[in-house]
């Protein structure tokens, strides 16, 4: 070889090594295409494989913040106007309350055959079943809108609700097959925005859409025309997601996606990782305490519209502004929760501080709300929805660095079945409470949970898996580079034979 060609190739090997830094994720070996013919993309232990960033991730992940969007503004669309829908059906306030409890109570018996079929059919099979059974709830309710078809419209209701099921533990997932190392927890955030911008939505629109009017005719028409919007929005996402949803890039984003594809079916079992998981302290202790929280946060949106009527008589739309209020400012503490965390990977530090900030909020609140000035309660309630609402993508991404390389599904949907248990338990007992010693107390209930909570986040270990194998793998790629690099300039350096001594 001639000094000229090795100094080519000690180039080719230099460039190739920037781009490999430069080109998708930090942890990450470079361009797919590149790589693919020196690595082996069979092997997940030790061999560095190649791995690409789509830009249609982002597409992906918007259409499922879309459709999680329009089913979870349902989950409060009748609890926000309770008082409207107990005239208009003529039920009591707890048969409305269960409206919105259906949703918890549906997750819990099937959250486990749904995450059994998430692992065997993937995602796409989990996004069409969601859509159709939301679109096919949707305009069930749309068949209901007479005062003696309230059983319709919980049909259409517990629809709705089944298709949460396939849609609240999806975010980690999405993240996790889609986006690299540096992303997961910004994308993680997206899918879990579309959840909270949809109550966001469900807190505003019915008290705009359905006025709370005695003529029980000119209601129907009032609530007639908020379903057929629900319902239209929701056959249009079904056959967006028919034809654009996909199951996952060709070539994983990680080297620690690439290793969870290694893993041949056969040696996965669904029912020995339910084992395992159960059997990571860390991981329980994070169940118990994301469910105190979330279940906090279900326990206050669906009974929102009975605390500020009790305070606030006729305040019907300004409840519902209220509630708005706590998941916008959420959103905004979600986006910059997955942000924050993307660049710091201090998951334990920025769960506990924002579980223990969750805690002073709601006491801040219960302080505030009988004080009689509405913009109080605006400022105290967006307090509370930033830190509360904020938590739950960190609940997520905690969960999957605890539990890797489980299946993210797995580990998010036992997540959420603590949460949908401890709301039906909170929202129950503080309704309870409420109609006994009045909102003060029932406030009173829910701060000495989440005083609890922040006491066992602080015991949590934080045994980050997931990065441990994102940096094992970027340092099996510098190793390799630098194994590249020596090459090269051993070549440089031998001494080349005279053309006359060939």
């Amino acid at each position: 070889m001639s000094e000229k060609q090795a100094l080519e190739d000690t180039n080719v090997s230099e460039d190739q090594s920037k781009e490999d830094l430069e080109n998708h994720v930090k942890p990450e070996v470079g361009d797919a295409d590149k790589c693919a013919d020196d690595l082996s993309p069979q092997d997940g232990h030790g061999v560095v494989q190649p791995t690409h960033l789509y830009k249609r991730r982002w597409m992906i992940v918007l259409l499922f913040s879309s459709y999680s969007l329009c089913n979870s503004f349902q989950w409060i669309q009748y609890g926000i106007i309770g008082n409207i829908f107990m005239h208009f059906y003529n039920v009591d306030s707890f048969t409305i309350d269960w409206m919105s409890m259906i949703y918890m109570l549906s997750y819990i018996p099937f959250i486990f055959p749904v995450t059994w079929l998430l692992d065997k059919k993937g995602l796409r099979v989990i996004a069409l079943v969601a859509t159709a059974l939301n679109c096919a709830g949707t305009w069930i309710k749309v068949a209901s809108v007479k005062p003696n078809l309230f059983a319709v419209t919980f049909l259409g209701q517990f629809s709705c609700s089944c298709a949460q099921v396939f849609i609240l533990g999806m975010p980690s997932r999405i993240a996790s097959v889609w986006f690299g190392s540096e992303e997961v927890s910004t994308a993680c955030s997206i899918g879990v925005f579309g959840n909270q911008l949809g109550i966001a939505i469900g807190f505003l629109v019915p008290p705009i859409l359905v006025p709370n009017v005695d003529d029980l005719d000119v209601l129907a028409h009032h609530i007639s025309v908020m379903f057929y919007i629900t319902a239209g929005a929701a056959t249009v996402l079904f056959i967006l997601v028919v034809f654009v949803f996909q199951e996952r890039p060709e070539l994983p984003p990680t080297q620690a996606q690439a290793t969870a594809r290694s893993i041949p079916p056969e040696q996965y079992s669904y029912i020995d990782s339910i084992k395992r998981l159960l059997r990571n302290r860390p991981f329980i202790l994070l169940l118990i305490t994301y469910g105190l929280n979330v279940g906090c946060f279900y326990a206050v949106g669906t009974l929102l519209n009975r605390m500020i009527i009790e305070r606030y008589p006729g305040e019907e739309v300004n409840a519902g502004r209220i509630g708005l209020t706590i998941v916008i400012a959420g959103m905004v503490g979600s986006l910059i929760c997955g942000i924050w965390l993307d660049r710091t990977k201090t998951y334990k530090q920025t769960t506990l501080a924002v579980y223990f900030m969750s805690m002073v909020g709601m006491i801040v609140y219960t302080a505030t709300l009988n004080l009689g000035h509405l913009w109080v309660v605006f400022i105290t309630a967006g307090s509370l929805g930033f830190f509360m609402t904020g938590y739950l993508p960190l609940g997520f991404e905690f969960a999957v660095e605890l539990t890797y390389p489980e299946s993210e599904g797995t580990s998010s949907g036992l997540l959420n079945c603590s949460a949908q248990v401890f709301g039906i338990i909170f929202t129950i007992s503080q309704g309870k409470i409420i109609d006994r010693f009045g909102t003060l107390a029932g406030n009173i209930f829910l701060c000495v949970f989440l005083l609890i909570g922040t006491v066992i986040t602080g015991l949590i270990k934080s045994d980050l898996r997931r990065q441990n194998a994102n940096l094992q793998a970027r340092a099996a790629a510098e190793g390799r580079m630098s194994e590249q690099d020596y090459g090269a300039t051993a070549l440089i350096s031998q001494p080349q034979t005279p053309p006359s001594q060939a």
